[in-house]
């Protein structure tokens, strides 16, 4: 924990600390010169009888330890302990992004790895890192549409939620693209910014949704809503495992992916398609569209410091007042 709270700790004289040294010198000194201190005498009578240890002999370093403990506790104080607060101010506009998310079976396929969802998210999770003042939502869609994140700029909210995602979030199965740009779109309209973008990642197989992909694209342009669509995977072929009668097999299957559909929604909402073809492509396109929108704020930031010296200032006044009050009463000499 003492560990912990020095992280976060800045000494405004930390020069001041190298005085510490001066404890392992006085423990030095103690120890070599503490017997001189103990008087005793050999009494004839007595010196057979084996020596009785007492309360005071057991404790009597202890007024020292607590001495030791004062002395650091106040130089410690007299280094200034501050803790540091990094703040930042945020002027200007951003942009409001909302990251649409494809969660059908298909986005099961592993031409990316480990599969293309978990690609995409991974990606999804450093394009949003990078975003400073954009608020950004989470969609996702199956055959149903879901808000997993209202629009924020709080970027660890938005990174907790993408990592939560995962296959089979809505039961329903189905690709209803339509539906997934229709409640991102709901997510945007009313908002007064400039610019207002939908980034959507799927296979672009639409099938099973309650909305068509031709009428969400129409209420998109109505909003000024430029989707940038984002064709995750091939129409190459890939080995499966299925189960038959005669036990597990290899089966060649053909991936589904329908680039047109996405060229077209992009297109009439002037955004852009992009292709993915592997992760390494997927992080490019990021990359580009990061260059494309570009957010239009000024980030001021500074530091703000609280002073932490008083609670060491006080407990080595108070360790020292203990120790004066115990050499002076308990472990007081008798000449």
């Amino acid at each position: 924990m003492l560990l912990e709270w020095f992280q976060n700790i800045k000494f405004a004289y930390p020069w001041v600390l190298s005085l510490l040294i001066i404890i392992p010198i006085l423990i030095i000194w103690y120890g070599k010169n503490g017997t001189k201190r103990n008087a005793s005498m050999m009494v004839t009578t007595t010196h057979f009888i084996s020596e009785v240890k007492s309360f005071r002999s057991w404790f009597r370093h202890f007024p020292f330890v607590l001495r030791c403990l004062a002395l650091a506790f106040i130089i410690v104080a007299l280094a200034r302990p501050q803790h540091e607060f990094a703040e930042q101010q945020v002027e200007g506009e951003g942009i409001d992004i909302v990251l649409c998310f494809d969660i059908s079976g298909s986005m099961n396929e592993k031409d990316f790895l480990p599969n293309r969802l978990e690609a995409s998210k991974e990606v999804a999770q450093q394009f949003v890192a990078e975003r400073t003042g954009d608020r950004i939502g989470v969609v996702i869609f199956s055959r149903q549409s879901f808000t997993l994140c209202p629009l924020t700029t709080d970027k660890n909210a938005v990174l907790a939620q993408i990592s939560n995602i995962r296959m089979g979030y809505l039961e329903e199965e189905g690709t209803a693209i339509g539906s997934g740009i229709a409640t991102s779109v709901d997510r945007l309209k009313d908002l007064k910014t400039k610019s207002k973008i939908i980034i959507l990642l799927t296979d672009g197989v639409d099938f099973g949704g309650m909305i068509p992909p031709d009428i969400a694209k129409e209420m998109a342009k109505l909003y000024g809503i430029k989707i940038y669509a984002i064709g995750v995977g091939s129409e190459k072929e890939v080995d499966e495992q299925v189960d038959t009668p005669l036990g597990k097999m290899k089966n060649r299957k053909k991936l589904e992916f329908n680039e047109a559909l996405l060229k077209n929604i992009a297109a009439e909402t002037k955004g852009q398609y992009f292709h993915a073809t592997d992760r390494e492509a997927l992080v490019k396109i990021y990359e580009s569209i990061n260059k494309l929108e570009k957010t239009r704020i000024k980030v001021t930031s500074y530091n703000r410091y609280t002073e932490e010296f008083f609670p060491w200032l006080l407990a080595g006044i108070v360790l020292l007042f203990i120790e004066g009050l115990l050499r002076y009463t308990v472990f007081k000499r008798f000449p």
